[in-house]
């Protein structure tokens, strides 16, 4: 080997390796001192974006475990109000039972229960438009379902938590049989002799009963007038009057086939196919037809969507006449306006709850009765067959806000909180698995510290060794 001047080879090689455990030392240092083996993209590029990627992935999975506990504590509060309301409809219904209970009541009590009900149905109606969470209103309605018709004889009732949401266009309505009323003609026109010999007509709806005598001298205008005020003051649902030919026709006031009554008169044809024999008269029809393409149930004027269908409680009322050629006769729209929870931490990882109005007057209504009564609202206790009737819509209502709490119920079981149990356990293997990639082993990276501190060390005597070699050129100068 000759002995050069210009250029210490050895030289250079020591100090290239010197700089490069220096740099080494310097990252293990680095990550022993931050606990993190990628500090900067340059450590691992491809570990880098992998453990960026799990780390976004667990701030938002804390952030949705964090909104589905809001989630549970909003619904807690729409159900603690619901219970409420249905404790109040239970005293309303223990309230009805009493008001009932006609043989020892008097009017004073009746009109005492009836202060309660209304009471009550205010409180249920505070109930409603006051519960909230934080600001937000709950139960006024405002996070249901909004329907909207187009067609001039179409009208939208009311959807429920199990309706869904339409398309944009709506949902085709199709309707093949109208509604109609109970009614019956006579075969015979009441004449002015039958008049004055007080031609006698007994009509009967349900527990109530009419028996009314003519008046000698009457005209037919006042008979009809008469007869129509009595019907009234029985509190029946019937209407009459007079055709063209003089012949007494009688006409349930609602539609469909669940109403009905009987008539009898004194004379064969005035009502009665024979005289002083009643015939029940239960000619009305439910309106037909399809929501969607679902085919629905008719409940008089109402088509209501089937169960397990999209269409599922939309309830509608058609008034106009259907025409078999031309079945399509609108069409309706659901808007809804469900309360939305973002309970995953990507795209569209969201549950819905919808809350209708639990208002008095929302409560309980079209259900079938004597009284004429619409809702919860229109419940009057100071007679008897109210009462009664009021039991019917009562018992409607709780199963209606027991639905409603059952739902909720349902949403923070199954949609929310086992969703918090399923989130803490994927952020706790996320986690995990973020600590494999991006965490330092403190025990390997001290083993590597120690490494190269040595290596350090040894590339700085041998380059003081190196530097050295020239000095021999020296001793051969002299």
């Amino acid at each position: 080997m000759g002995l050069r001047i210009n250029h210490n080879v050895a030289a250079i090689n020591a100090h290239r390796n010197m700089v490069r455990n220096d740099a080494n030392l310097n990252k293990t240092l680095e990550h022993l001192s931050s606990g993190l083996k990628i500090n900067r993209g340059s450590d691992s590029p491809a570990a880098l974006v992998i453990s960026e990627q799990l780390r976004s992935q667990v701030a938002g999975l804390k952030q949705a475990v964090m909104n589905s506990e809001a989630g549970v504590a909003l619904v807690q509060t729409a159900e603690a109000s619901l219970n409420e309301t249905s404790s109040l409809l239970t005293s309303l219904r223990q309230l009805a039972i009493h008001a009932a209970n006609e043989g020892v009541n008097d009017h004073v009590m009746a009109e005492a229960d009836q202060s309660e009900l209304v009471n009550a149905l205010d409180s249920i109606d505070r109930i409603s438009r006051t519960c909230e969470f934080g600001t937000k209103k709950l139960l006024d309605g405002s996070h249901g379902i909004n329907g909207l018709t187009g067609g001039d004889d179409l009208t939208f009732l009311k959807a429920t938590t199990r309706t869904k949401s339409s398309p944009q266009s709506g949902f085709a309505v199709e309707v093949f049989q109208e509604a109609t009323q109970a009614q019956i003609a006579g075969t015979i026109a009441l004449t002015q002799d039958m008049i004055d010999a007080g031609e006698t007509i007994h009509l009967m709806q349900g527990s109530r009963s009419l028996v009314f005598e003519t008046t000698m001298g009457d005209s037919l205008a006042k008979v009809q007038n008469k007869l129509n005020t009595a019907i009234e003051n029985s509190n029946m649902n019937l209407d009459v009057f007079f055709d063209a030919m003089g012949k007494l026709n009688v006409v349930h006031k609602d539609y469909g086939s669940e109403h009905t009554f009987s008539v009898i008169s004194s004379t064969s044809g005035v009502l009665s196919e024979r005289a002083d024999i009643p015939i029940w008269i239960q000619n009305g029809l439910d309106v037909q037809g399809t929501i969607g393409g679902e085919v629905c149930e008719g409940k008089g004027q109402m088509l209501i969507g089937s169960e397990g269908t999209n269409v599922e409680g939309l309830a509608i009322r058609y008034t106009g006449v259907a025409d078999p050629m031309h079945p399509e006769v609108g069409r309706v729209v659901l808007d809804s306006n469900a309360l939305t929870f973002q309970i995953g931490g990507n795209h569209n990882q969201v549950t819905k709850v919808l809350l209708p109005n639990t208002r008095s007057d929302k409560l309980a209504r079209d259900i079938n009765n004597e009284s004429g009564y619409k809702s919860l609202r229109d419940i009057d206790l100071t007679v008897f067959q109210g009462a009664q009737d009021a039991l019917l819509l009562i018992d409607k209502a709780i199963n209606e806000v027991t639905t409603i709490r059952a739902d909720l119920g349902a949403v923070q079981k199954n949609a929310l909180e086992s969703n918090i149990t399923s989130l803490s356990i994927a952020k706790e293997n996320l986690i995990n698995a973020e600590s494999v990639i991006r965490d330092t082993d403190m025990a390997s990276e001290m083993s590597e510290f120690t490494k190269y501190q040595i290596m350090t060390q040894a590339a700085t005597a041998m380059l003081a060794q190196a530097n050295q070699t020239p000095n021999n050129v020296l001793s051969l100068l002299q």
